[in-house]
């Protein structure tokens, strides 16, 4: 079972947790009556942990823009202020979720970078042929892509009922994986129309398993190859700085403006998650 983690606080920009194994089942757990008490061996927890990455968005508007009226705007620097500040949050997710990176130390010249879920799940995966799993270090390599099938589905189920106690409860895909879902798995359910209203029900929103249900959701911000197969309860966004904006410093004849956020992924732990990788990006 993939127990909670335990956090560490924020050091060099760097969020640590430990993950704790339960030991191997004994079968051979007799003991004779009366015997004297030996110490079992105990297991040693691991430590992980994740990057802080550090997200900006910044915008320039002259003193003419915010002085002429505009149609259907009545203040430009609070409307580029708004709009920046949804394109800050579809970059942190997209570079969560849809980004295969590893992560990368911070250096003179160089940008600090978290490690993103792709380059996390090593433990219940389905890759393609010549696909691998990704590390702290290094990204997770990509194999061959193949079609989407119920049986490449239930494999990952399948790992995730043998190696977490606690499933993953949401399987999430891109727009066009989302579509697969719902025309390929078929589990023993027949489809049917209901002739009274002429609707077709052509869409699965919960696939339910020999081991719980599974909600299926889409996410525009991830890769279409991938398809997650999440736990909520161990995966979480750690924030050192949170949302916030400035007014930059006045030069000349114009306003500027910032936004940023530094924030990372924590997988407590990505037993509990899984991955079906590799997956041709069309609709079947």
């Amino acid at each position: 079972r993939p127990p909670r983690s335990t956090l560490f606080p924020y050091t060099t920009l760097f969020r640590s947790w430990l993950i704790e194994s339960l030991e191997a089942i004994d079968t051979a757990n007799a003991n004779i009556e009366g015997d004297d008490a030996t110490t079992d061996a105990s297991t040693t927890p691991t430590r992980v942990g994740n990057y802080t990455q550090l997200l900006d968005k910044t915008w320039q508007i002259s003193t003419t823009q915010q002085a002429i009226k505009k149609y259907g705007v009545s203040d430009e620097w609070s409307r580029q202020t708004v709009k920046k500040g949804k394109a800050l949050k579809s970059d942190f997710e997209a570079i969560m979720i849809g980004t295969n990176q590893a992560r990368v130390v911070g250096a003179a010249g160089t940008a600090q970078k978290m490690r993103s879920l792709p380059a996390w799940l090593t433990t219940n995966v389905s890759r393609g042929a010549g696909g691998a799993n990704g590390s702290s270090t290094t990204a997770a390599t990509d194999g061959t892509q193949r079609n989407f099938t119920e049986t490449l589905f239930k494999t990952v189920v399948v790992a995730c009922a043998t190696n977490a106690n606690e499933m993953p409860t949401v399987v999430m895909a891109g727009i066009t994986g989302r579509a697969n879902l719902s025309s390929q798995l078929s589990g023993n359910t027949t489809r049917f129309k209901d002739m009274m209203d002429q609707k077709l029900n052509a869409s699965i929103t919960v696939y339910r398993s020999d081991y719980g249900d599974l909600k299926l959701v889409p996410n525009r911000r991830m890769r279409e190859r991938d398809m997650f197969f999440i736990n909520p309860s161990y995966v979480a966004v750690r924030t050192l700085e949170p949302y916030q904006r400035q007014e930059l410093a006045k030069t000349g004849l114009s306003r500027r403006g910032q936004i940023w956020m530094n924030a990372t992924l924590e997988v407590s732990n990505e037993a509990a998650h899984g991955v079906l990788a590799d997956l041709n990006t069309s609709l079947l």
